[in-house]
């Protein structure tokens, strides 16, 4: 974030002038803004995910000396510039998040020794992405086994462990792009379902996301469903209150077949448009992934 910490908007990163986009993104990637550099005039981007993917490109067709200097230039985990409190801050709010800030003696020492022996290798300090679900103790023991790593094996997976990095410092600096949006069709009438009740739920949710009703277009009146940070990846559910529906149009209880009509889908990436349309029809229906 440039002022505070709410997430920027990917078109506010477009227009920023380029002084300004290589100061906010230049430490994307670990002390080297020749990345941000690089890709300032690709834009506009539409997303995240389109910005990373020419950020990494850079770094992928950069020579090999580049690459080795980009890997040099992150600290060791839990090393003597953690403990000098001198990291960016990126990279401490990163060490803290997997408890590399609490190691006790012991683990300190295995930190250090570890360390050691991976730079004396490979040239380079050991890098893992620590986000997410790791822990020292994992991280202690990819440590272990990446040790075992031919030379050639251990520079590409440091990079790929680099690019993960990067993703997850521009996932908190942007805000996501994507949203999810439906739109129902009515095959019997040969329209737009109007009305139509509907709830979606995270699976494993008892309570669901949002609800509400169709417009007279079939859509949802307020626009997607889910944008922004409330589009998290994962399992859902919509179920549409058809029976409902149906019987408002004088349909009766011996003509219904559906009663409530669930689609379950998958939302992998917070960037993208997920449009989940519905084609009704009395004894049947279909869907699909729309745009």
């Amino acid at each position: 974030m440039l002022n505070g910490d709410t997430p920027l908007q990917i078109q506010h990163i477009n227009r920023l002038p380029p002084a300004e986009f290589i100061s906010a993104l230049g430490g994307i990637f670990e002390k080297s803004p020749w990345v941000a550099e690089a890709v300032a005039d690709q834009r506009p981007f539409a997303n995240r995910t389109a910005l990373q993917a020419a950020m990494v490109e850079i770094v992928r067709s950069a020579s090999r000396e580049q690459q080795t200097a980009l890997l040099k230039a992150h600290p060791e985990l839990a090393g003597a510039a953690a403990r000098a409190k001198s990291l960016t801050a990126s990279s401490a709010e990163e060490q803290a998040s997997a408890g590399l800030d609490r190691l006790d003696d012991a683990e300190q020492r295995d930190f250090e020794a570890g360390n050691a022996r991976y730079l004396a290798q490979n040239g380079f300090p050991f890098i893992i992405a620590v986000k997410g679900q790791r822990d020292r103790t994992t991280i202690l023991a990819a440590l272990h086994e990446r040790l075992q790593n031919p030379a050639d094996i251990e520079f590409a997976t440091a990079l790929d462990e680099v690019y993960k990095i990067a993703r997850f410092r521009l996932d908190a600096l942007i805000a996501p792009a994507g949203r999810l949006t439906i739109h129902v069709l009515d095959t019997t009438l040969g329209r737009p379902a109007t009305g139509l009740e509907f709830a979606l739920y995270r699976l494993n949710e008892a309570q669901p996301v949002i609800s509400g009703a169709t417009n007279h277009d079939g859509r949802f009146a307020d626009g997607p469903l889910l944008q922004g940070s409330a589009l998290r990846p994962g399992q859902y559910e919509m179920r549409y209150a058809v029976g409902t529906y149906q019987r408002a149009l004088g349909i009766t209880e011996t003509e219904l077949f559906y009663e409530t009509i669930p689609i379950r889908f998958a939302i992998h990436d917070a960037d993208a448009h997920y449009h989940v349309p519905l084609i009704l029809a009395r004894y049947g229906y279909s869907t699909y992934r729309g745009s």
